[in-house]
């Protein structure tokens, strides 16, 4: 849909990843791999999300929905999920709160000087008219202590719901899964859209 909305030549083929989030990297390491290979010099790779439109589980699949997969494949989401790992590597609550307020102090200082600006396109209407032309889940606000105060967003489901002890029963070395995640340290149910040029060295030189 992209190459087609874009007015590429008819000649131009395009492919569509779904691995979920990690989708728009995939799709870039596809394309790389691609002029690696010698497939081609020159391609796109990106990704876009619509979380406004398409809310997450929206897809369905037996996955989660068929207790025999279910249960075979020991399926959390992905909250319990991420919980479970920063107990296996054992990242604090302190520590993810504390790359989550620097995150967004870099990012507030990469807007406010600009390093942006050659590369974030302005979302428009039909008639021109700007409609989004910054990253709005940007907090400048954002210090360790305003996320300290913040719930923990899976503990519930993971404890009262039984999730904590299907993860559990994967992983049995572990006694308990200590719950950190919140809003404020994890990634946000937004919109988006990326995409990367990428090319072989001697297309570059041959355009210049």
């Amino acid at each position: 849909m992209a190459v087609i909305n874009a007015d590429y030549a008819q000649a131009v083929p395009g492919v569509q990843v779904n691995r979920y989030c990690g989708s728009g990297l995939e799709a870039v390491s596809i394309a790389a791999s691609k002029i690696m290979a010698g497939m081609t010099n020159v391609t796109i790779g990106g990704g876009v999300e619509a979380m406004s439109r398409v809310p997450m589980g929206s897809d369905g699949g037996p996955w989660a929905q068929d207790p025999q997969m279910a249960f075979k494949s020991y399926f959390v989401m992905q909250g319990i999920s991420a919980d479970l790992l920063s107990t296996m590597h054992g990242f604090s609550r302190e520590d993810c709160d504390a790359y989550s307020a620097e995150s967004h102090k870099r990012a507030t200082h990469a807007w406010k000087n600009g390093y942006f600006s050659k590369s974030v396109m302005p979302v428009r209407d039909p008639l021109g008219m700007v409609l989004l032309e910054k990253d709005e889940t940007i907090r400048p606000e954002t210090t360790k202590e305003t996320l300290g105060a913040l719930k923990p967003a899976f503990k519930e489901l993971g404890e009262k719901w039984g999730y904590d002890g299907v993860a559990l029963m994967k992983y049995p070395q572990f006694e308990k899964i200590h719950h950190i995640h919140h809003a404020g340290n994890s990634s946000g149910i937004v919109d988006g859209a990326a995409a990367v040029l990428l090319g072989s060295a001697e297309a570059g030189k041959q355009m210049g």
